[in-house]
């Protein structure tokens, strides 16, 4: 059975995932590789997958007209919105208890003193 290993393009349908899959290809005539891609349509097998996910899809009857691929494993899930958004909320709470502690205040920046001109250095004695 023939195997590939691709990244989730669409989970919007129910049970099926679009996978889009890359290889290299050589040119013949002109001796360069390059990338080509494809989207293979597969089937769920009930597992939570979402776009961005790496997968290896397998070869398997056909299930409908265009899909004809199983996902068998998931290699790498891609981090979730609501996930990064939590980390997001997470990293603020932590920066405003720094800013807000008194010893993180610096004597330095206290003070704001106005920038003194030439012409102040002249009037006075």
């Amino acid at each position: 059975m023939r195997t590939k290993q691709g990244v989730i393009t669409s989970a919007k349908m129910q049970g099926t995932v679009a996978v889009t899959v890359h290889r290299a290809v050589f040119h013949p005539l002109y001796k360069k590789r390059y990338r080509m891609s494809k989207k293979f349509l597969a089937d769920t097998n009930g597992m939570d997958l979402g776009v961005g996910d790496l997968v290896e899809i397998t070869e398997c009857r056909p299930l409908s007209k265009r899909k004809c691929f199983r996902v068998t494993e998931m290699i790498k899930q891609a981090p979730k919105v609501s996930e990064m958004a939590e980390e997001a909320s997470l990293q603020e709470a932590m920066t405003a208890e720094v800013q807000a502690s008194p010893s993180s205040q610096s004597p330095l920046f206290s003070e704001v003193r106005p920038k003194r001109t030439k012409e102040d250095e002249s009037s006075s004695p």
